[in-house]
């Protein structure tokens, strides 16, 4: 692995890119689209989630991705984990990291998750207690901007929750805006009080472009102090159990609006670019990535064959 970059990214479309689908990804096309991913500079891949495989069938054979993917060193492969039941399957599969998620919003925990806070938070406890530290823990906050159904999620909430993950035993924070109700104000005051809580490096932000504003709340999030952001090529994702969910930000979008102003991702854009042209033909339909269809700013066309004529 090269130097480390000045903004992290964390490639989540074999999960979150890939659980909304309507057609499921035939499992060796996942297992080929994380191989080539992981060869582009990604230093921590998302690459399944051990949940209900009724709840999210697209991703249930999260199993045998993870036991088929080629490790490369240096690179962390998650699994998002809701319980004991599924961070067991994860370690049981070789994840080198378990990815806990529980909503700020209880009604979301219940429609995503299917328990109350204090189930989810109980279910973090087991997990705790059983895996010590055999992986690292990361326990992701959902609708930590805004719920669909509830609205606003008030900060002193979203804080109260967050000390309870690190408390159970948590050792990384990700604040998921899920159904994109973030803005550029909100991130910035939301990641100064966080970052009371949790050191920049373990600090993770995931947000979705359900309103256009992805690019710009990730570099609001940056201005405030977060290094770590997820992303999904192609801007593929969404969540199964909110409504008017859509696709998260971009990941070779985001890589070339870093590269263009100097932030270093150690990432390879234009090897991402190509991945993901080929991303329609895996998943049936065109997706919402914006630089895989224009090309970067610096590629520049021929002149028109009418304006190099004369007279």
């Amino acid at each position: 692995m090269s130097a480390l970059p000045d903004i992290t990214i964390q490639e989540v479309c074999p999960r979150d890119g890939l659980q909304i689908e309507p057609t499921v990804v035939p499992t060796d096309l996942k297992i080929a689209l994380i191989d080539r991913l992981s060869a582009l500079g990604f230093r921590r891949i998302e690459a399944g989630s051990f949940v209900s495989p009724k709840a999210v069938p697209a991703l249930a054979d999260g199993n045998e991705v993870f036991r088929s993917i080629v490790r490369r060193e240096g690179v962390i492969f998650v699994a998002l984990i809701p319980n004991l039941r599924g961070a067991e399957r994860a370690l049981e599969a070789g994840a080198d990291e378990v990815n806990f998620v529980m909503s700020a919003s209880e009604t979301h925990n219940r429609v995503n998750i299917g328990m109350d806070h204090q189930g989810s938070l109980s279910a973090l406890a087991g997990v705790t207690a059983a895996i010590g530290r055999r992986v690292h823990l990361n326990a992701t906050l959902a609708t930590a901007f805004g719920c669909p159904f509830e609205g606003e999620q008030h900060e002193d909430k979203v804080l109260r929750l967050i000390e309870n993950y690190l408390r159970l035993g948590a050792q990384s924070i990700t604040l998921a805006d899920t159904t994109g109700m973030a803005n550029p104000k909100l991130v910035r005051q939301r990641v100064k009080s966080i970052l009371g809580l949790v050191p920049r490096d373990e600090l993770t932000l995931h947000f979705h472009n359900t309103r256009g504003l992805g690019l710009v709340n990730v570099m609001a999030g940056f201005d405030a102090g977060a290094v770590r952001f997820d992303a999904s090529l192609g801007g593929l994702g969404g969540c199964p159990f909110a409504p008017g969910a859509s696709g998260n930000v971009c990941t070779e979008d985001l890589v070339n609006l870093c590269r263009d102003i100097g932030l270093n991702t150690g990432l390879d854009l234009e090897g991402l670019i190509a991945l993901s042209r080929e991303l329609p033909s895996m998943v049936g339909h065109p997706v919402p990535g914006q630089v895989a269809k224009a090309g970067r700013a610096c590629d520049l066309h021929p002149v028109p064959l009418r304006l190099t004529l004369t007279d």
